[in-house]
């Protein structure tokens, strides 16, 4: 794995006061925003972008609340949020918005991506990994309802899942229950 790691910089926040470190794997480049008293098991949230949800605030996804509660646990906890640049589960941000107009039509989330050629879930959490083991980390607290992020980080004990549920409202209701139902995100 060639990765390219930035220095560490200084990010206050209206979250917290943080340290942040970008990591370059071929053309996506993810960052990490740690607090400035990392924890020695140190609760982390793998969390994907999300333009729309998390820059925007649309009410179609969860994203936002997520990482707001993530980032906010982490200034609390002495904790980590790993920022993966892999937008609309690894689709891209144009096949995310071809899949939202699929959606508009009454496919769920996962038949859109079926529709547009694509896995209801395209991303990989190898650098997960790489990145822990960067800061010396060997034990954590995953915050995280996805199984598949479990079952994809290895190397790194888990010690404790702790379950990140926000509330639904009536433009994702029926995107969380897909991920639930259909895959196996434990909300």
């Amino acid at each position: 794995m060639n990765i390219e790691i930035s220095e560490i910089a200084n990010l206050p926040s209206r979250f917290g006061d943080f340290k942040v470190k970008a990591f370059k794997e071929g053309h996506k480049e993810h960052l990490v925003i740690y607090s400035k008293n990392l924890d020695d098991i140190p609760i982390v949230r793998v969390h994907s972008e999300c333009l729309t949800g998390d820059a925007i605030g649309s009410l179609k996804c969860d994203c936002r609340d997520q990482l707001e509660y993530a980032l906010k646990m982490a200034n609390e906890t002495g904790g980590m949020v790993i920022y993966l640049r892999q937008e609309g589960r690894d689709i891209g941000l144009l096949n995310k918005v071809n899949a939202y107009a699929l959606q508009d039509q009454g496919y769920n989330t996962i038949e859109a991506n079926h529709q547009l050629g694509f896995s209801a879930d395209e991303r990989s959490y190898e650098i997960v990994t790489f990145i822990l083991n960067h800061f010396n980390i060997d034990k954590i607290r995953l915050l995280t309802n996805n199984p598949a992020k479990i079952n994809s980080i290895s190397g790194v004990e888990i010690v404790e899942r702790i379950p990140i549920v926000m509330e639904s409202n009536e433009y994702n209701e029926g995107y969380l229950n897909v991920k639930r139902d259909e895959m196996g995100h434990m909300i």
